[in-house]
């Protein structure tokens, strides 16, 4: 399928509107007299952005796209090239965006990448861009490999992640209350917000892309309740994208070494720990 553009820089060509998008929210928080933005907090969500975006733009010119076109070539080609089959790209690839979530809050060598995303104390747009520049070592692309197996196109499996991450901007906010029957089918700034609390009720629930019937089908699933604190359990006190990037990767090394052994790799973040203690994803 030709696109006649690159769909891996799909986030990079959504950029104004999502800048468009923080300003009228920090205008927003303004004239409500609220500190919803500091500085120096969107400016390290900024700097992890620009790291994370190069870090993507690399991996698919070194070997993302190679890997999906081999897929592509030798797998079913059960889908057509038809408007139906992008359709089917955009709900299967969501499907298995559940399935990736879930798992990097659950597998400490994917949730070493994601705790960049939960590490601020904040909600809003700008911490959309908090991202990791080590998801393409954690293993993100390889959930998207069977969509080209199946017959989507290469081309298309890049854009339905793109436009999934670009639906998902809009959900980091506390700008926007209850939306009503859209809870019902799609994922909503109050059940992210779920997602990136805290609290004990909230910890590793809501892990939908763009559908929400994904965590009400297995179980993933908690409606908004009381208010959310936002963060991780074992909070990181640093603006220092570097630091942000790479702490959880060096806590997990270093377990491994003290204990000699090498289950702190796939074991959930808070295996091995002393109840008190233990910082399960949030």
């Amino acid at each position: 399928m030709e696109l006649g553009f690159d769909p891996g820089l799909v986030l990079l060509g959504l950029a104004p509107l999502f800048l468009a998008c923080i300003g009228w929210e920090i205008w927003y928080w303004h004239r409500r007299r609220v500190a919803q933005y500091t500085l120096v907090d969107t400016l390290s969500n900024a700097g992890l952005a620009l790291m994370h975006q190069g870090a993507d733009l690399l991996a698919n010119l070194l070997f993302v796209k190679t890997v999906y076109s081999w897929a592509y070539q030798h797998g079913l080609h059960a889908f057509p090239n038809t408007w139906w089959s992008v359709l089917a790209a955009f709900v299967i690839q969501d499907f298995v965006y559940y399935w990736f979530h879930r798992a990097s809050h659950r597998i400490r060598w994917m949730w070493a990448s994601h705790v960049t995303h939960h590490s601020s104390e904040r909600l809003n747009l700008s911490t959309a861009f908090r991202q990791s520049l080590t998801y393409p070592i954690s293993g993100m692309w390889l959930f998207w490999l069977p969509l080209a197996w199946l017959g989507f196109a290469p081309d298309l499996v890049l854009l339905v992640v793109g436009l999934n991450l670009g639906y998902q901007f809009f959900v980091h906010t506390e700008a926007v209350g209850r939306l009503g029957w859209f809870e019902k089918i799609f994922n909503t700034p109050s059940h992210h917000r779920v997602h990136h609390a805290r609290n004990a009720h909230y910890i590793d629930r809501n892990y939908a892309g763009v559908l929400i019937v994904w965590d009400k089908l297995f179980g993933s699933y908690v409606e908004e309740v009381e208010p959310p604190v936002y963060g991780i359990v074992r909070q990181v006190r640093s603006h220092n994208p570097l630091r942000l990037t790479f702490h959880e990767w060096i806590a997990m090394f270093r377990d491994v070494w003290r204990d000699r052994d090498p289950r702190h790799l796939w074991k959930p973040p808070e295996w091995g720990e002393k109840p008190a203690e233990r910082t399960a994803g949030s």
